[in-house]
């Protein structure tokens, strides 16, 4: 391992992007700390890396908190915290926590997640990077008031509602704890061929797990070069903190929430109140 190795943090590190980042990351010489929900696949992954792991379901809050707690007995410091995990999902389904499955998986959880392991980011001064999605600009109908998608749902807008929170999270974050010496960034890796959408019903389906998706779909190695750039990059040279990056550049079509300071505080204060944390 060289000398200047990161101590970095990959959820949704069992399959697709996740994973073909972690196997990267690690043959680069990084720390990897793999989390995943599937007790097999994140297990495989481990096993072939010989590195840590650490199991959490997203649907579930209390599994978010203990996964927190976990890391921050065993890392003083993290480097790069990756939040990949995320989803389409199908019809509308409440979790344990009472929450849209779709909000929580994608933004409630791992913006939990990053709150608590503010200590050993900060400690680390570190990149914390969201996997968002072009979906944020082509299926979004962003509405701060239904936050849970309550009104009007559908797998696609709910998916790019939460993809659009990503990258107003990624802001906020920014605007908060910049200071502190965190840098936040968002990225779109692009439309990987992986396990993703095999939970929905949507006809994003049919791209991903049809013959169509030779068409339409790169690798997940192409999709994860991204994540690597960022993980491994210069906050300030490689990318700018705040910013939300598709191809490696600063995007420039964007949904016109994505600079709207406000929208990003108010999206802050209530997923605070959601998840019970104080500010």
């Amino acid at each position: 391992m060289h000398a200047n190795g990161r101590t970095i943090v990959i959820t949704g590190a069992s399959d697709g992007i996740g994973a073909a980042a972690a196997r990267r990351l690690h043959r680069d010489g990084h720390r990897v700390v793999l989390v995943g929900r599937s007790p097999d696949k994140t297990r495989a992954i481990a096993a072939e890396l010989g590195a840590p792991f650490h199991l959490a379901d997203f649907a579930d809050l209390s599994q978010v908190r203990a996964l927190a707690a976990a890391l921050l007995a065993e890392h003083d410091r993290i480097d790069v915290l990756a939040n990949n995990a995320g989803g389409i999902m199908g019809d509308r389904t409440v979790t344990v926590d009472g929450h849209e499955l779709t909000f929580q998986v994608n933004h409630l959880a791992p913006f939990l997640l990053t709150r608590l392991l503010m200590p050993a980011l900060v400690a680390g001064r570190a990149t914390v990077v969201q996997t968002a999605s072009l979906a944020a600009r082509a299926f979004s109908r962003f509405d701060i008031a239904d936050l849970q998608n309550a009104r009007r749902y559908a797998p696609q807008r709910a998916y790019g509602n939460a993809k659009l929170a990503n990258i107003l999270f990624t802001a906020e974050l920014q605007r908060r704890h910049g200071a502190e010496g965190i840098s936040a960034v968002a990225f779109h890796p692009g439309v990987v061929a992986s396990s993703f959408a095999s939970d929905t019903t949507h006809l994003m389906r049919l791209v991903y797990h049809t013959p169509l998706k030779r068409l339409f779909t790169i690798s997940a190695d192409a999709g994860a070069d991204q994540l690597v750039w960022l993980a491994e990059g210069t906050p300030g040279s490689t990318f700018t903190p705040g910013a939300y990056y598709e191809s490696r550049a600063i995007a420039v079509k964007v949904s016109p929430e994505v600079h709207d300071p406000e929208l990003a505080r108010e999206l802050w204060e209530q997923s605070l109140a959601l998840v019970g944390e104080t500010p």
